[in-house]
């Protein structure tokens, strides 16, 4: 009975100590950035997948939003337009190029020796979107203070009054920062989940888009040298 009791006792004592290693949602996205390789870890290991969904779809929208003010879209499209356009392309087809993404790190990884799957490179690059997904929070003001001026070619601030102005820049800046940290918690979730140093991380985060300019440029040369 004593050896029965104390089995249960510790059975308990490592249910209790597993739940109390875990994070709870809340925490989970604190240390995502104040302590990224922890978070990460976490991600990895358990296979968290509650957010990934969602994730995704919001890094596509904010992807497509991005585009959509780079390309001066409001040029030839109305404000409703502009944004209908983004949520619905973002949300069906902005995860891909993710998927893609994550397919393609799996695959020079191993050349680096390099450890995960493109599932587990998937999620972490989900994760590790956080910081630029708040940017969709920022657009709230900027349209109801510019419209769709937010998505011409020309739009000119000092038409509009002082705060607006330092609205904008605000925003702006921000804005650079949430992109700054999101590249540097995706090259410690590579580091984390692939196994990889943070030098070989950076290489590995590049590599895709390397092999990918080299194949464009290889179909141009072959279509000049043979058409």
């Amino acid at each position: 009975m004593i050896e029965e009791e104390n089995e249960k006792e510790l059975i308990g004592f490592q249910t209790e100590s597993t739940q109390d290693a875990g994070l709870s949602d809340k925490e989970l996205f604190i240390k995502i950035w104040i302590s990224p390789r922890e978070a990460f870890k976490y991600i990895n290991d358990n296979k968290f997948d509650k957010f990934l969904i969602i994730l995704l779809v919001l890094a596509g929208i904010t992807r497509t939003f991005d585009r959509a003010s780079l390309k001066s879209m409001g040029d030839n499209m109305s404000l409703i337009a502009v944004i209908t356009s983004c949520i619905v392309f973002g949300a069906l087809l902005g995860w891909i190029t993710y998927y893609l993404y994550a397919a393609m790190l799996s695959w020079t990884g191993k050349w680096l020796n390099g450890q995960g799957n493109t599932k587990s490179i998937l999620r972490m690059t989900a994760y590790s979107m956080i910081p630029s997904i708040l940017s969709l929070v920022l657009l709230v003001p900027q349209v109801a203070l510019f419209g769709n001026g937010i998505f011409q070619s020309e739009m000119d601030l000092y038409e509009n009054n002082l705060l607006a102005s330092i609205v904008f820049y605000f925003c702006l800046v921000l804005e650079i920062i949430f992109s700054i940290w999101t590249i540097v918690i995706f090259v410690i979730g590579i580091s984390e989940v692939q196994k990889l140093s943070i030098g070989k991380s950076i290489l590995n985060m590049i590599l895709p888009g390397i092999i990918l300019i080299s194949f464009i440029l290889l179909i141009v040369f072959v279509i000049r040298t043979f058409g």
